[in-house]
């Protein structure tokens, strides 16, 4: 079995292949621990899912936080007896980077360009809904030529509320129109439907720029929410990033 961690600067997701197939999967707070703690934890996660940590003879790490980055390679590495390959812009990642700086990229950003191709085909926008919403594209030969970096959801609802002493917080539920008639229902319309236009606005300008349009697909926590209000978005894979974790290890490493 593989054990696959793409760590975030919000979330950490985890996920266990048995082949090709992801048997189990958890979300979980990114928090900076100590190698022990992080291998307990995951044996925990293991043992409460019935799975027996012997199985596991292999791991991948994509990470944008460096300060998780020894510790989950060090309790890996001492609770389950394997070495984590790290996902890297050097690797076999089965896709051109044109990149003008590639050491520059997040690593999530290429684990999710390779599945999206793996599984869509190309060309291609993948849009990830993390603590960052960003757009990366894949021409139609197949190439990473880059992306967009905007502000999450999450992040921009902090600082709107942190900022504004009388608005209240509010879930994220779709409005029933985009025109707020109480308090609440404005501040998810702006969240909501100003995410949504963000995100087709600056897909159309991609194809504009490419000179034809792609497959759209997008990730994150919420990804399928506002796939259902998009025009461009065309489907919601909620697990491409520890698909494209997996496609990688096979790669570089059977």
């Amino acid at each position: 079995m593989l054990l696959v961690i793409d760590a975030g600067n919000t979330n950490t997701s985890i996920g266990i292949f048995k082949g090709e197939e992801l048997v189990k999967h958890w979300r979980l707070m990114s928090r900076v621990h100590t190698s022990d703690e992080i291998g307990i934890y995951l044996l925990n996660l293991l043992s409460n899912s019935s799975i027996n940590p012997s199985e596991i003879d292999g791991a991948i790490l994509s990470s944008v936080v460096p300060p998780l980055d020894s510790a989950f390679s060090e309790g890996i590495e001492s609770y389950f007896g394997v070495q984590s390959l790290k996902v890297n812009y050097k690797m076999d990642l089965g896709i051109e980077i044109k990149y003008l700086v590639p050491h520059e990229v997040g690593a999530d950003r290429l684990v999710n360009s390779v599945a999206g191709v793996h599984k869509y085909g190309k060309p291609l926008i993948v849009v990830d809904f993390g603590t960052a919403i960003t757009l990366d594209v894949i021409s139609e030969d197949g190439a990473y030529l880059g992306g967009t970096i905007s502000a999450g959801i999450e992040s921009g609802m902090d600082a709107l509320f942190g900022k504004t002493a009388q608005l209240p917080k509010v879930g994220f539920e779709k409005p029933e129109s985009v025109i707020g008639r109480t308090t609440m229902d404005s501040i998810k319309a702006g969240i909501i439907y100003g995410n949504v236009g963000l995100v087709d606005y600056l897909v159309k300008l991609a194809w504009k720029e490419l000179g034809y349009k792609t497959a759209v697909i997008a990730t994150g926590g919420h990804a399928g929410n506002i796939a259902s209000l998009s025009e461009t978005i065309d489907t919601a894979d909620p697990y491409i990033t520890l698909e494209g974790l997996r496609i990688i290890f096979d790669r570089n490493c059977r």
